[in-house]
């Protein structure tokens, strides 16, 4: 079964120190990505709608992972706000390493109700789904950490 730790951050500056903070942990390059809205969405016809197909391709990848619609709507949220998302797919022990370097770093809490959590800037307002204590064990379930890291087993 593939895990896979989702964080959400800020900015690119601090997506950017997970991934030097992974690649010092020794993670997998290849199983780590990062995800932010492209600056230029391609306009391929009369009907094209670039940035809902980009924000429901990305809701369609989250739900595929195990995130819940409002979870993956949060998400696409956070982005479409100029947050970045960090992904990094591996064996338990790896995501759960992923995960507090994630949280070490400020990952966002999601929870499906949208609206600026306190503390919070606007720019990436409303990111928030409600802790859950799924069994890892299950595939599409969530497993919690203690911060805005997701590890999702699917």
């Amino acid at each position: 079964m593939s895990q896979t730790a989702v964080g959400l951050f800020d900015n690119a500056g601090v997506a950017d120190d997970v991934l030097l903070d992974l690649d010092a942990s020794d993670f997998p390059r290849g199983e780590i990505r990062t995800l932010r809205e492209p600056v230029d969405l391609p306009v391929t016809g009369i009907m094209s709608t670039p940035r809902t197909d980009f924000e429901v391709g990305l809701e369609r990848e989250l739900i595929a992972i195990g995130a819940t619609v409002a979870q993956a709507n949060a998400y696409a949220q956070g982005v479409r706000g100029g947050g970045v998302l960090v992904f990094a797919t591996g064996s338990s022990d790896e995501v759960d390493t992923a995960s507090e370097i994630m949280n070490r770093h400020g990952a966002i809490v999601v929870r499906e109700l949208i609206g600026v959590e306190p503390g919070r800037s606007a720019s990436v307002a409303g990111v928030v789904v409600p802790e859950s204590s799924g069994d890892s064990s299950q595939t599409g379930r969530i497993r919690q950490t203690s911060g805005g890291a997701r590890l999702f087993v699917w």
